[in-house]
């Protein structure tokens, strides 16, 4: 039976919106969609107001993956609101460093 949701954990706060991934890897374009789907509302509800990525559950992602972060942040940026990520692997974060991306996106 296939999945039809993507496995991550939302919490909505006053100014801030957690948000977990929850599975180890994200390959395949099928997680990725079910991600983009997810992320609409989550970035809409959270319009103006702080957007926090945890990555502490995954190990690996493609590089779709970091397409679509950079779709969220930009806009979440047109909502006037800020996004960072956290707990990122450090394998995950050397992939950000090599491509530039720890130049847009806040890591912590």
């Amino acid at each position: 039976m296939e999945q039809t949701q993507a496995k991550i954990d939302v919490e909505y706060g006053m100014d801030v919106t957690f948000v977990t991934f929850e599975e180890e890897k994200i390959l395949d374009e099928g997680q990725i969609s079910r991600l983009r789907e997810a992320f609409e509302p989550i970035v809409e509800k959270n319009a103006d107001h702080k957007l926090i990525l945890n990555f502490t559950n995954v190990k690996f992602m493609t590089s779709a993956v970091l397409g679509l972060l950079v779709r969220i942040h930009k806009k979440v940026a047109e909502l006037g609101g800020t996004m960072q990520l956290s707990n990122l692997d450090s394998n995950l974060y050397r992939v950000f460093e090599i491509t530039q991306l720890t130049k847009i996106f806040d890591i912590t």
